[in-house]
């Protein structure tokens, strides 16, 4: 009987723990919450591009080997990372190698 409430309460803390809300810097279905501010470096990005036309509210998605980011699309370091990375990712110094 101990065990089987061990067992109970194990499962209820782990169902509590991954079911925790996602910031607003993390894009959910495409869609961005909120917005960070975060200059991600060139050589750490490793792909860029606009939320999708039907989000409630449009970022500029920036997405390095580690997580992605929900960036202001009126801040100018990411309308300008956006156009070079649209115009030429390699010529511009992005992350293009495979994420290990």
């Amino acid at each position: 009987m101990k065990t089987l409430v061990t067992l109970v309460l194990l499962i209820c803390v782990l169902r509590h723990c991954t079911a925790a809300p996602v910031g607003p810097s993390a894009p959910q279905d495409g869609c961005c919450n909120g917005f960070n501010t975060t200059k991600i470096p060139r050589k750490r990005v490793t792909h860029i591009a606009k939320t999708p036309s039907g989000c409630e509210s449009q970022a500029i998605v920036i997405t390095t080997c580690l997580k992605k980011f929900c960036i202001d699309p009126n801040l100018q370091f990411a309308i300008e990372q956006l156009a070079l990375f649209e115009e030429s990712p390699s010529k511009h110094g992005f992350n293009l190698k495979p994420c290990e």
